[in-house]
């Protein structure tokens, strides 16, 4: 039976991707892709198209920014953005774990403003109405909220470096990119398997602090050096590169933003029709559309719950356990019908109850 994979990451990916990537593995120009040298003509080849790539779907070519693709996860963007970017103080919104983890971080460099916090509710709203400092190095912030399931809906108006962690829904639907400065993510979680990030920077924020920079730290380092300044994780930057080509083919964010609307209307709808659900996000305007987080109204029907999801072929709907209950992540690859399919067996429960 086909799985529907609402995994939270590693993520769903393309079954194309799958079978290009199976592929190379076997046989790449006559070495498999997990052995040819990253200083080759093929893997220099791929470097430069999954960057190309990654700045066109951002609509962010030839405007002044690098894409690069490293290792050590989004959690060292946390390490590293205060590293090069903040010389006195930072602002930042506390909107869930990954933020938190980030705040702390950053608070080794320099003096660090919380600009607000959803923290003492669970993280299950967005913080309103709160004011960015205007003397701060930088404001930190994330798009989405993996594990709480709440998304930033706008891009916050400020007139100082705008620096974003978008790990659980990069290139899943349109921001006006330009007002960014620097951009990280995650490669697992809607982008390819784990174990290199993307990070998109605007080179003219670079090179302002007065503190020495470890060079593996330094993003002028991996600038100059193409993304190579050391072995490079090659095959999930191939596997990157094979989803943002499958992405461009199926007609870019535009495209998968309609097709994830969908997705989320459909199963939010479900949650507030269906009485016997209810949706963790306090907010509705606060709700993600990559990762949909909701429990149960009575424990009772958890046990036939999930029996049934699982003998429909679902796979990875676990919240997590600072939430509890269920967690739909809908990642681009996930398919319109994997969402019906669940909100089918959340029908059939009210039937059954």
């Amino acid at each position: 039976m086909l799985k529907h994979n609402f995994s939270a990451g590693p993520c769903i990916l393309p079954q194309e991707v799958f079978k290009k990537a199976a592929a190379a593995v076997l046989n790449f120009n006559d070495l498999s892709i997990l052995e040819i040298s990253h200083r080759s003509k093929d893997f220099v080849s791929v470097m430069e198209k999954a960057q190309s790539l990654a700045l066109e779907h951002l609509g962010l070519t030839g405007k002044g920014y690098k894409a690069l693709f490293l290792g050590g996860g989004a959690s060292m963007q946390f390490l590293m953005v205060a590293y090069n970017l903040l010389e006195k103080k930072a602002a930042y919104l506390n909107t869930g774990t990954w933020a938190d983890k980030a705040i702390k971080e950053a608070k080794m460099f320099g003096e660090v403003i919380e600009v607000a916090s959803s923290k003492a509710d669970n993280y299950n709203h967005i913080p309103k109405g709160y004011v960015i400092p205007e003397d701060v190095d930088y404001f930190h912030f994330q798009t989405n909220n993996t594990i709480f399931g709440t998304q930033m809906q706008y891009t916050p108006d400020v007139s100082v470096p705008l620096i974003c962690d978008m790990s659980s829904d990069i290139f899943s639907r349109q921001r006006d990119f330009e007002k960014y400065d620097l951009i990280y993510a995650g490669a697992q979680k809607n982008m390819g398997p784990a174990g290199t990030t993307l990070i998109v920077v605007k080179e003219d924020i670079l090179g302002k602090v007065s503190r020495q920079i470890p060079s593996m730290l330094d993003y002028r380092t991996h600038i100059s050096k193409d993304s190579m300044f050391n072995t490079p994780p090659v095959f999930p930057i191939y596997v990157s590169m094979l989803t943002l080509e499958w992405l461009k083919e199926n007609g870019g964010i535009d495209a998968i933003e309609k097709l994830n609307n969908q997705k989320a209307a459909l199963i939010y709808n479900e949650i507030d029709r269906n009485e016997l659900f209810n949706g963790f996000v306090k907010e509705k305007e606060d709700r993600s559309a990559m990762n949909a987080t909701f429990v149960l109204n009575d424990s009772a029907h958890t046990a036939a719950f999930d029996a049934m999801w699982k003998e429909a072929g679902i796979n990875g709907l676990n919240g997590h356990r600072s939430v509890g209950g269920y967690r739909a992540s809908m990642y681009n690859a996930l398919t319109l019908e994997s969402v019906q399919t669940l909100v089918d067996v959340m029908q059939q429960l009210e039937k059954n109850a």
